[in-house]
């Protein structure tokens, strides 16, 4: 079990202990983050990021780490969301491997990773996780609060737990809870590792004994969903392989370019997460429900957050987080007495549109801020 730590990356210690939402604690926890522009006097110019399952905090290059980040073309001086004008930080969520505290940490009670041994995870243990790097920052109240596919979840959990922790929102691909669709594939992309005998009940190690199948179908599977089939049909059609890329030794072997885009992108992922970490997080966006946060309806949870402004932004061609989610989280928020608008973009790239198309995405992120 590895973690996976971008060079730059900051920690923030975490109280101690942190107490989790479905019970047990964690004692010397660390939470992963980085920074970009600078926090003005007045501390009022911070914008926090909140991811969605796989990045890491390295959002956008730095100094520290040259590297283009995961949302390079979106954060930076003079680009959507503009470090010449905020304080813009983005946290590596509480579970991950990717720096954070998670099941691929080591234990301090015992040495050991902590594996399953890790408390149940909840969106909101990583709310509440980002709210402490916040405030231990100085900064009593962000400018923006922007949460991404998962971070639109802890985002709403972050507002839902700490009012009047953020004056703006931007909900991107987020929602309230999860639908039905959503938990099966993702119930399935678990199992997929569950079911290889490499898992060992979360019992692996990176050099000899590591889950690669089963982390090989829970991507595929994953990022089967993040795109649409408009952008399937578009980009590969029917093309079939050349004769010297099939595997023409295995039967029913890889055939057509689609599978080929997929086993690729598989193959990059596995032994880039952890996968325990990955059945951590995946669960958590199961258990979700904003309704918790409001006797037991999502129209009263959001009726209780207090943003002066925000902005849900969904995809028509999403088929893991859909429009009616977003549009949900407007109306919802709108009814509290924000000025919220919903945005439906036709992007062709599904789910993942927002990490792609950022000739749709970016506009709408800086008309936005721009108001601020």
């Amino acid at each position: 079990m590895t973690e996976f730590i971008p060079p730059g990356t900051q920690f923030f210690a975490l109280p101690s202990p942190f107490a989790m939402k479905r019970g047990g604690a964690l004692h010397g926890a660390r939470m992963a983050y980085e920074t970009w522009g600078t926090l003005n006097a007045a501390r009022d110019n911070a914008i926090l990021i909140l991811t969605g399952l796989s990045p890491d905090a390295h959002a956008a290059s730095s100094e520290a780490n040259p590297e283009p980040g995961w949302w390079d073309a979106m954060v930076g001086p003079d680009k959507p969301i503009d470090t010449n004008r905020w304080f813009v930080v983005c946290t590596n969520s509480l579970g991950s491997c990717k720096g954070s505290t998670g099941p691929a940490s080591l234990n301090p009670d015992t040495g050991e990773r902590y594996r399953l041994a890790f408390p149940e995870l909840s969106i909101e243990d990583g709310a509440n996780a980002a709210f402490e790097v916040v405030k231990g920052l100085g900064i009593e109240r962000l400018a923006c609060l922007i949460g991404n596919s998962m971070g639109g979840m802890v985002a709403l959990a972050y507002l839902a737990l700490h009012p009047g922790s953020a004056r703006t929102h931007i909900n991107i691909s987020g929602a309230t809870r999860a639908l039905p669709f959503s938990i099966a594939i993702r119930s399935l992309q678990r199992e997929a590792i569950r079911l290889d005998p490499q898992w060992d009940h979360g019992n692996y190690n990176d050099e000899t004994h590591y889950p690669e199948a089963g982390m090989r179908m829970a991507r595929k599977l994953g990022v089967i969903t993040y795109r649409s089939a408009l952008e399937w049909d578009g980009r590969f059609g029917r093309v079939r392989l050349d004769s010297d890329r099939r595997e023409d030794e295995e039967p029913f072997g890889l055939e057509f370019e689609v599978e080929s885009y997929l086993e690729g992108h598989a193959r990059r992922f596995v032994r880039r997460f952890d996968p325990n970490c990955y059945l951590y997080l995946s669960r958590s966006m199961d258990w979700f429900d904003l309704a918790e946060h409001g006797n037991g309806t999502v129209e009263t949870a959001l009726g209780r957050i207090r943003v002066e402004r925000a902005l849900a932004i969904g995809v028509q061609t999403d088929i893991l987080f859909p429009l009616q989610q977003q549009e949900e989280i407007a109306h919802g928020l709108g009814a509290a007495g924000a000025s919220a608008g919903f945005l439906p973009l036709p992007s062709p790239q599904g789910h993942d549109a927002f990490l792609v198309d950022i000739a749709r995405f970016g506009p709408a992120v800086r008309d936005f801020l721009s108001a601020a």
